[in-house]
Formats: structure tokens, sequence, C-alpha cells
């Protein structure tokens, strides 16, 4: 099958890449490699380093590439970021959105995957974990961009026939996050610890999140590429605080670690997790790797990398 991934070159897609490549599909990506690295792309995959807020240069590029699926990732992705500045938060992350659909429409793709965010999308719910019924309150204009990209693909899907898929991400780890950036704890947190640095925690650290490890997460999208249509929860069910995350560092590489706790930040939830209940029934999905196997195949492959 002919696919096209933005943000390709990035943490999630990049493993998305890989994963297509692996089934045979003839994939191309489209990444302006902002935050994507080029030498995250499988050999031999064409990439177009282009700018999804460019209207004119993403109907050329899918004019040219021609995709059946699109899997939708390039994104800001920092919600402090999104908190600072939300016009040039939404100018990616909802005008992005509208260019990559139109040009889907125009050159009659037939599915679009969207990338969309769980972990900041229901705000603090009543009760967790969190299901697709769930309210939408985000606390971040990085959530409510994201929630207003899913509205637009709906959109384009009612009026266009696009077949449309959204998948609601908890807090995803893994191998190729990047850990300098302001978002991916576990990426952050991996790299100080490995280098003997403590780690910053911001709040008292019993804000708990559901770490969904990449892998899953690949498979969650192969499973979107024939699925039903609609909006599914990626995600564990699971509540880990930031305390216990750090706990299961010490465990896996056998060394204290003291983190350095400072003033809770505007924007992040405080509690979150996710029902996959209908991925399940419905994509024939559900996680397969544990925090801490997670966890421990991530250190390894940071440690290669040094």
């Amino acid at each position: 099958m002919n696919v096209e991934v933005t943000g390709g070159a990035g943490f999630i897609g990049s493993n998305i890449v890989d994963a297509l490549v692996g089934q045979g599909h003839c994939t191309s990506v489209v990444d302006n490699l902002t935050t994507g690295r080029a030498g995250n792309v499988c050999p031999g995959v064409p990439l177009y380093q282009c700018d999804i807020t460019d209207a004119g240069i993403m109907c050329e590029t899918i004019q040219r590439t021609t995709p059946e699926i699109i899997f939708h990732l390039a994104a800001q992705i920092d919600v402090r970021k999104s908190v600072a500045d939300p016009a040039f938060d939404a100018s990616t992350n909802v005008l992005g959105m509208i260019n990559v659909a139109q040009a889907a429409v125009a050159n009659h793709a037939r599915r679009l995957i969207f990338s969309s965010t769980g972990g900041a999308l229901y705000g603090e719910p009543a009760g967790l974990p969190a299901d697709e019924t769930t309210p939408i309150l985000p606390l971040s204009p990085y959530g409510v961009a994201k929630y207003c990209a899913e509205q637009y693909l709906s959109y384009c899907s009612r009026l266009h026939g696009l077949e449309a898929v959204v998948l609601r991400y908890a807090n995803v780890f893994g191998p190729r996050q990047d850990p300098l950036g302001e978002a991916g704890v576990v990426a952050i947190f991996t790299r100080r610890i490995l280098a003997g640095e403590r780690p910053v925690i911001y709040g008292d650290g019993r804000q708990t999140r559901d770490f969904v490890f990449v892998g899953d997460v690949v498979q969650a999208n192969l499973l979107a590429m024939n699925g039903p249509q609609g909006t599914y929860n990626i995600g564990t069910r699971i509540e880990t605080s930031i305390n216990d995350l750090v706990h299961a560092f010490e465990r896996i590489t056998g060394r204290p670690v003291e983190p350095e706790y400072r003033p809770a930040r505007a924007g992040e939830v405080q509690h979150i997790a996710l029902d996959a209940g209908r991925a399940q029934r419905e994509l024939g999905w559900k996680p397969a790797v544990s925090l801490e196997d997670g966890l421990a195949q991530t250190i390894e492959w940071y440690k290669r990398q040094c």
C-alpha cells in the first residue's frame, strides 16, 4: 500500500515508518526536521523536507506521493510552549491539520490516521481511567488545538468521505524520544540518570501519568489502517506517579536516584490514565509491553547512542 507519514522523522513517526517498511508498504515521509532527524528515517524512504503549515507545498507533496493512507503525526508537542505561545501552537496543530486534510481530499487519499492526545485532552477527569466519552476539558492550548484538529478531520470526513481514525495517546515513551526537549519525561530522565545527573520533577512527584510504550503505539497505528473509523484511546489504564517512575529507574539501573523538585508548571494535568477498551474491542489492540520492560529497552537504546 502507498502510505505517507507526516512527522515521520520524529520519535513516534519514525518507529511507524520502520514498521510500515517492514510490512512492505511503499512509504514516504514529510517532516520539516525542526525536531525530527533525517537519520531516523529508514534508508531508501523518500523524505520531503517541508512544513505542514504551508498549504501549497503540502498539496504539491501529497500530489507527488499519491498516498492511499496518511498518518498525520507532525505537530508542536510541548505543552509548556503551547501555554507560552498559543498562536504558534495553533498554527501548527490546527492549521497544519487543515492543510494535510485538504491535501488528502484533493489528491484522493482514502484514510487519514491522526495522532491526537488523551493525556492532555480530558483535563482532570472526575473518574479514571478516562474513556472516549469523558468530557473534553483541556488545561492547555496544546489540548485545545488537538481537539480542534480532531473536529476539522471529522468535518472533512462528513463532507468529503475521507476516512478518519483518531488515536488519542497516553504518555508515549521509548527509543528515539528526544531527551533534550521539553516533552517526554522518560527520555529526559533517562539522559540525566545515565549521565549521573539529578532528574528534575516539577511539583511533588505525586502527579500520575499513563505510560505506553512506543512499540504498542506503532501496533495501534498499523491496526488503524484497516480497522473501523472512529476515535480510540491508546493507553494502559495504569496510573504511575512520577515518584514511582523514579523508583522504576532505580530498580532497572541498580543505582539510587535523587530527584530535584521544582515548582509545578501551568497547563499540566495532575492525574490521568486512559481506558482503551474501545481500541481492544474494535481494533483488536491492547498494550503488550509493561512500563519496566519498556524502560529497560529504552535505557539500553540510549546507552547504545552514547
